[in-house]
């Protein structure tokens, strides 16, 4: 409760402040009111009656184990993913830089000049990025980052490259596993559980992304836009370590205790 609210209250009688405390804790539907009115919170609850093993074979992989067992030092682990329809926007007046007093100004009106699909993968281990924009998301253009990727060194002769994925249409199911270990033997497709991109590093990676190359999004077209994004990727590179990851399987079977553990609703 905020010092204000702590204020407000404290002009009604004692019995009146346990009235209002109990109808602020009661669901908007109770009393037919619109949810407007009311703060809430929204959440999505793990659906994926595998979701512990899916989430725990990824963090294995963090920690470099698989099937417990250590990681070789020619077994590398990737992240990958998608951003999807990254506009090229070009302002109506040009961007305003810098100036003693006064930030850079940008116009809010823009024209659109097309977007890209930005495919992008991490060797989580390693801190190298790589990228590609594309047309479209789809088969085909995952295929060609994945190929981007295997057909370089280190990994074109690795002893094996397990590749952390969501499960978006590009690379879902069996039937990209199957796929993508016919076209590279030494690819292992491991897929997160459904609405767990937390769990992807590449996401930490595209936040980075977004808030350096693509904010404020000012481009003249989609060549320059493809161009910052490609360009960061070896800038990025030149001092970036690897993201220190903190949350381990102890966490997540903390985590998934604590949901299962039923909650009073006006709690």
């Amino acid at each position: 409760m905020s010092a204000l609210a702590r204020v407000v209250l404290g002009f009604f009688p004692p019995q009146l402040v346990v009235q209002i405390k109990a109808l602020a804790c009661e669901l908007p539907a109770t009393h037919g009111v619109p949810l407007s009115h009311w703060y809430h919170r929204t959440w999505i609850f793990p659906r994926d009656p595998a979701f512990a093993v899916k989430a725990g074979r990824i963090l294995d992989l963090y920690d470099r184990s698989w099937q417990g067992k250590p990681l070789k030092n020619d077994e590398f682990v990737i992240s990958a993913d998608e951003k999807t329809s990254i506009q090229a926007r070009r302002r109506i007046h040009p961007t305003l830089p810098v100036a003693p007093h006064r930030p850079v100004r940008v116009e809010h009106e823009y024209e659109r000049c097309g977007a890209w699909a930005y495919l992008a993968a991490i060797d989580v281990h390693q801190a190298r990025v790589f990228g590609r924009c594309e047309t479209t998301t789809g088969i085909a253009p995952f295929n060609r980052l994945v190929e981007q990727v295997m057909t370089r060194p280190p990994y074109n002769d690795a002893r094996r490259v397990f590749w952390i994925v969501d499960n978006g249409s590009s690379h879902r199911g069996q039937a990209s596993i199957t796929r993508l270990k016919r076209l590279f033997p030494r690819l292992t497709l491991v897929h997160g559980p459904i609405h767990a991109s937390w769990l992807n590093q590449i996401e930490i990676y595209f936040s980075i992304v977004q808030r350096k190359v693509l904010t404020p999004n000012d481009f003249s077209g989609l060549d320059q836009l493809a161009e910052r994004l490609l360009d960061f990727q070896y800038y990025w590179e030149s001092s970036a370590k690897p993201f220190q990851w903190k949350f381990t399987k102890a966490d997540l079977d903390a985590l998934l205790i604590k949901l299962s553990v039923p909650r009073n609703p006006a709690a």
